[in-house]
């Protein structure tokens, strides 16, 4: 049985505020993107400033949907939403297989 596909939808920027609403434009664009996978919202979250993807509330909040079966894909803008070095892309990508989650940007198609 194939099991159902469940989005968070989760935007992110370095900046400590989002004082030109890219956090808005982000939303509004994986809303879109969530319509043409057909695929069911699970939820979304967002953080600003440039901690590292465990010390970020947003990410923790999908990872609890993760965790209770809410969620198994993550919606992203584009991998930089998520980590900046190659260091930090392998450990996502561990990350994701290990909880067998799929992450996906209208910007690059199928990430991990």
């Amino acid at each position: 049985m194939e099991r159902v596909k469940q989005a968070w939808i989760y935007c992110a920027i370095d900046a400590p505020e989002d004082t030109h609403d890219v956090l808005k434009g982000q939303f509004r664009q994986l809303c879109d993107y969530v319509e043409q996978m057909m695929v069911e919202t699970a939820g979304s979250s967002s953080d600003c400033g440039g901690r590292p993807l465990p010390e970020r509330p947003g990410f923790c909040h999908f990872i609890e949907a993760v965790t209770e079966r809410k969620a198994n894909i993550l919606l992203v803008v584009n991998r930089h939403s998520l980590a900046r070095s190659s260091l930090q892309l392998a450990q996502l990508q561990t990350m994701a297989e290990s909880l067998d989650v799929e992450i996906w940007s209208p910007q690059e198609g199928r990430i991990f």
